[in-house]
């Protein structure tokens, strides 16, 4: 009995074969996409370094640029480089480092909205940076303060993890009520803060930048003390991306591909911390730049390249390191041109973050109010 022959599945060429596509065209198609958003977050961070670098009062942008070349007075360069230079890499590792803190926190609560100043973390890091410049000594270092800052953190989130988990019982973590904590907590620990300045009134003007968060006055002291912090936490919250991509959705979902929800949630919570810490060891509480970093990262890498952690946490790092930049450059720029007499206002750039990330979280909260409304009509 004759067979007759059967046709190939799928689409087919006029010769009667398959298609033969390039293996591979759509893969080497999303790394580009990725890489050139990659790109377009590094330039952006540069420029505004490279902003850093040339604004301010004393020396203007074309000195700054020979005192960078080589070809510049002894004066100029000392200035750019002694003063400037760290002061700008910190803020960059500053940033990267609450950047990293927020894509973290956002993803092991579940809460686009979570950041470490409303989650106790900041808030508990910023009273240990301020006890350590009371105390004085060793402790007063950066440094010390450094260690100090750790040590509150550590405690500020503890504090969130013990009352959240009281209230909604063992295994669990309600991401709103969470919320709810962190922010009661945070308020306990500033109000701490501001009694601890109270005994001290005298070192009140002095503990503005921790409390505003500012870059002043920075040097290659406190870029020794932060770098190595920032690059651990960027290094391990890259390495803790599938971690966090089976958090970010449940802990059913979580507990179903064998993790173990508790412990890998409480190391994820340490590593904000020690990236919140060493932050504002540094540069003090820079308001909403852990919410501000992750929303752009997301927005820059689209949807797709967002739901990896992998790409997210680095994108937001890069993010985070630009978004204080910029912020430092606007608040020279505002010092430079809001004199009182014969001396200009110190702008901290913390007041820029805080005033750009707060237009940033009413963006998100409408815009999700509006998707809630719709989603139920």
């Amino acid at each position: 009995m004759a067979t007759s022959a059967r046709r190939p599945h799928g689409p087919s060429r006029r010769g009667g074969g398959p298609v033969n596509r390039p293996a591979g065209r759509g893969t080497v198609g999303r790394v580009a996409t990725v890489a050139s958003r990659f790109a377009l977050l590094g330039t952006a961070a540069a420029a505004a370094a490279l902003a850093g670098l040339l604004v301010g009062t004393a020396v203007g942008p074309g000195t700054a640029l020979a005192a960078l070349a080589g070809t510049a007075d002894p004066l100029a360069t000392d200035l750019v480089v002694g003063l400037r230079m760290p002061r700008v890499l910190v803020g960059l590792a500053a940033g990267a480092c609450l950047g990293v803190a927020g894509t973290v926190l956002q993803a092991v609560l579940r809460n686009p909205l979570a950041s470490p100043e409303v989650t106790g973390v900041g808030s508990g890091a910023v009273l240990g940076a301020v006890l350590g410049t009371v105390l004085g000594g060793p402790v007063g270092t950066p440094l010390g303060v450094l260690v100090v800052a750790l040590l509150g953190g550590t405690l500020g989130g503890g504090v969130l993890w013990l009352l959240a988990g009281r209230a909604a019982g063992p295994g669990t973590a309600d991401p709103l009520r969470l919320a709810v904590v962190g922010v009661l907590v945070s308020a306990v620990l500033g109000g701490t803060t501001l009694l601890l300045l109270t005994a001290r009134p005298q070192l009140a003007g002095s503990m503005v930048r921790w409390l505003v968060g500012s870059l002043n006055g920075r040097g290659w002291e406190h870029w020794d003390a932060l770098w190595p912090v920032a690059l651990t936490a960027v290094v391990l919250a890259v390495l803790l991306g599938p971690v966090l991509a089976v958090l970010g959705v449940d802990d059913d979902h979580a507990r179903g591909v064998g993790l173990a929800v508790s412990g890998w949630r409480s190391a994820a919570v340490l590593l904000a911390v020690l990236a919140t810490g060493g932050a504002v060891a540094a540069v003090g509480a820079l308001a909403f730049v852990g919410l501000l970093a992750p929303h752009l990262a997301r927005a820059v890498l689209g949807s797709r390249g967002a739901a990896d952690p992998r790409l997210l946490v680095p994108a937001a790092a890069l993010a985070g390191a630009g978004t204080v930049a910029a912020a430092d450059v606007v608040a020279q720029l505002l010092t430079a041109l809001a004199p009182v007499g014969d001396r200009p206002i110190g702008v901290p750039a913390g007041a820029v973050a805080a005033v750009a990330g707060a237009v940033v979280l009413i963006g998100i909260v409408r815009r999700r109010s509006r998707t809630t409304v719709g989603g139920a009509l």
